[in-house]
C-alpha cells in the first residue's frame, strides 16, 4: 500500500473524529470505506497493519461517536487485519485494541459489529503465540462466554465457540479454562452443543470439549453437571453425524482421561453405553477395555446396566472395526478376570459373542479369538456355570477347536502369551454334563 496515501487518511481521519470539520460524517465513513478496501487483499494487511496510527485509529471505534454503519466498516477492517497470522502478535500486544474490540462484543447494538468483533477474537485466537495471553485474559473469556450463550446471530456465537476452541488447544490454557469462574467456559460449550440451531457452532462446541480433556482437566470435565449425559444424548440424537462423531470423541477422552478413582465413574460408564447405540460413536470399546482393565472397578464396572451387552455387541457387530471388535472382547476378557463377575457374566448373550469371537480364523484376528477363549476359560472356573455353558449351543466344539489348535502350537514349540487351557476346560464341560 503506497507510503504516502495511507498515512494521509489516517491523519485525515484523526481530524473528522477529534474536531469539528465540514461533512466530517461522509469524510469518515468514505475513508473507513478505503481502508476496508485495502484490507480485503490478504498480501496487504501485513504492511498496513504496520502503518503508524492505523491501530491507534482502528482503536478508536471503541470510544469516537461514529455512526453503526461506520462501526462496521471500521471493524471489517479489524478482522481482516485479524485474519493475517503476521498481524496477530502486534494487534495482542497493542495498547487499546483488544478492549476497543471486547467493547463492542460486548457492548454494541449493532448485530454485525458484534459479529466482526467475534470473528476478530476468533482469528486472533487461532495464533499459538497469543492463545496463552487471551485465555488468561478474564473480561476476553466472560465476552466470549456471553456471545457464544446469548448473541441472537448464528455467526458471531460460531466464531465465540470457535475463539474458544482455538484457546483449548494449547495445553497451558485447558485447566485455566475449565476451571474459570466455576466452569463457566465449559457450561457455555455444553449449552452451545446441546441447543444451538447453527451445526457449525455445535460442531466447534465439541471440538472444544475435545481439545480441553486431558488428564488434569477430566475428572472436573466428567462432575460438572450433566455433561457427559449431554454428551451421550448428542452422540445419539443430533441430526449432523460429524457433531454425533466430535461430541463422541469427546465423551471418549473425558472418560479415558480420568483417574481409576474418579467420582464419575458409573455416570460415565452410562454416558458411554449409551452413546455407543450411535453408528457414529467413535473410540468407546477402547476406553471400555482400558477400565476392564483397573482389578478395582472391574466388579462396578460389570453391573452398569447395559455395559456387558454392549461389549457383546461391539464384539460381533460388523459396524464396528476389528480392532474395535478386539476392544470390546478384550474388556470381557478383563471383566471375566473377577470371580465376582463370572456368574452375572455367563448368559446367553456374552456366551453367544465370546463363541462367535473364539471362531474366527483369520490370521489378523489370533489375538480377538484368544482373548475369547480364555474369557471362556475363567467363566468355566465357576463350578455352576459349566452345566449351563457345556448345554450352550456350538461351545463344546468351539473348545475343541481351540483344543486342537493349542497342541499343535504346543507340539511346534511356540510361544504363547496366555496359558494353555484348552483342554482342562474342554474336560470339564464334558464333566458337566
Amino acid at each position: 500500500v503506497g507510503p504516502d496515501v495511507v498515512p494521509l487518511l489516517l491523519k485525515l481521519l484523526e481530524q473528522c473524529e477529534t474536531t469539528h470539520q465540514k461533512h466530517a460524517a461522509v469524510s469518515i465513513i468514505n475513508i473507513t470505506k478505503v481502508l476496508l478496501y485495502f484490507s480485503r487483499v490478504a498480501e496487504l494487511r501485513t504492511t498496513l497493519a504496520r502503518h503508524g496510527g492505523m491501530l491507534d485509529t482502528l482503536t478508536r471505534v471503541a470510544f469516537s461517536t461514529l455512526s453503526p454503519d461506520c462501526r462496521v466498516l471500521r471493524m471489517r477492517v479489524i478482522a481482516n487485519l485479524s485474519n493475517s497470522e503476521e498481524n496477530k502478535v502486534m494487534m495482542m500486544s497493542h495498547s487499546g485494541l483488544l478492549d476497543a474490540i471486547l467493547k463492542i462484543a460486548a457492548l454494541d447494538l449493532s448485530d454485525k459489529a458484534r459479529e466482526y468483533a467475534s470473528a476478530s477474537l476468533m482469528d486472533l485466537a487461532s495464533s499459538t503465540k497469543t492463545q496463552v495471553p487471551m485465555a488468561n485474559h478474564d473480561k476476553l473469556l466472560s465476552t466470549l462466554v456471553k456471545l457464544a450463550v446469548t448473541d441472537e446471530g448464528e455467526e458471531t456465537r460460531e466464531y465465540a465457540v470457535t475463539a474458544m476452541q482455538n484457546l483449548a488447544f494449547s495445553k497451558e490454557n485447558r485447566e485455566r479454562l475449565v476451571t474459570y469462574a466455576d466452569g463457566v467456559v465449559v457450561e457455555a460449550l455444553k449449552k452451545a452443543l446441546s441447543v444451538d440451531t447453527n451445526e457449525k457452532s455445535r460442531r466447534r462446541a465439541a471440538g472444544a470439549l475435545t481439545n480441553l480433556a486431558c488428564e488434569e482437566t477430566a475428572e472436573l470435565m466428567s462432575t460438572h453437571n450433566g455433561l457427559v449425559e449431554i454428551l451421550s444424548r448428542v452422540i445419539t440424537q443430533d441430526k449432523n453425524d460429524d457433531v454425533q462423531k466430535r461430541a463422541s470423541l469427546a465423551l471418549s477422552k473425558i472418560a479415558s482421561s480420568c483417574a481409576t478413582d474418579s467420582r464419575s465413574f458409573e455416570s460415565t460408564m452410562n454416558a458411554l453405553v449409551v452413546a455407543a447405540t450411535s453408528p457414529n460413536s467413535t473410540g468407546i470399546p477402547a476406553v471400555f477395555r482400558v477400565k476392564a482393565r483397573n482389578a478395582s472397578r472391574r466388579s462396578e464396572m460389570a453391573r452398569i446396566p447395559g455395559l456387558i451387552e454392549t461389549l457383546a455387541d461391539m464384539s460381533t457387530s460388523p459396524s464396528y472395526t476389528s480392532k474395535d471388535r478386539d476392544n470390546a472382547t478384550r474388556a470381557i476378557m478383563h471383566l471375566t478376570n473377577e470371580s465376582d463377575n463370572r456368574k452375572i457374566m455367563c448368559n446367553k448373550v456374552v456366551l453367544k459373542a465370546l463363541l462367535e469371537a473364539s471362531n474366527l480364523d483369520g490370521s489378523e484376528d489370533t489375538e480377538t479369538r484368544d482373548s475369547a477363549i480364555v474369557a471362556i476359560e475363567r467363566l468355566a472356573t465357576e463350578v455352576s456355570n459349566r452345566q449351563y455353558m457345556a448345554r450352550h449351543d456350538g461351545l463344546l466344539v468351539a473348545i475343541a477347536k481351540a483344543t486342537e489348535r493349542e497342541s499343535k502350537s504346543e507340539l511346534a514349540g511356540e510361544k504363547n502369551s496366555q496359558p494353555r487351557l484348552a483342554k482342562q476346560l474342554l474336560m470339564s464341560l464334558l464333566l458337566a454334563m
